[in-house]
């Protein structure tokens, strides 16, 4: 799988660690913050993992920021990207499941044992598993197109 990620500066060091693991793990990885500053914007980081993602040059993004909301709240602002802030596994296989989310965002805080956790049931998670929730996503598509 192709991962797409990047960081604000304060989750430089998480970055690290996720990328480290998913390299092991037989992963191709595009850092998209490859230098991070104290003043760097959030937005810049997220829009240029979901512009990977969109390209079709990614599977999937990865935003790691203190919280997680801001990165995917400005991921959400990408047409075509569906980010969810993830916290527990159960997020992480119900944002795929129900809402064929394709980037996953969350805090720098959790211990990269949870963090791997997460990664794992996101990638591996089935997307859309139901028919209502195709309708549903494809309500928002539609909504972002223009079209309701």
């Amino acid at each position: 799988m192709v991962i797409a990620i990047a960081s604000d500066h304060r989750g430089v060091d998480c970055k690290k660690e996720v990328i480290e693991y998913l390299n092991k793990n037989n992963h191709e990885v595009i850092d998209c913050s490859p230098i991070n500053t104290e003043t760097d914007d959030y937005p810049d980081f997220a829009f240029k993992v979901c512009e990977k993602v969109t390209k079709k040059e990614a599977d999937i993004g990865i935003l790691v920021c203190r919280t997680g909301i801001g990165m995917s709240i400005a991921a959400n602002k990408v047409k075509g990207i569906r980010c969810a802030k993830v916290d527990s596994v159960e997020d992480a296989i119900l944002c795929r499941n129900d809402n064929a989310a394709n980037v996953m965002a969350f805090s720098y805080t959790k211990s990269m044992e949870e963090i791997a956790k997460l990664m794992e049931a996101f990638m591996t998670a089935e997307v859309l598993t139901d028919k209502r929730h195709e309708r549903r996503v494809k309500k928002i598509m539609d909504y972002e197109e223009g079209l309701r």
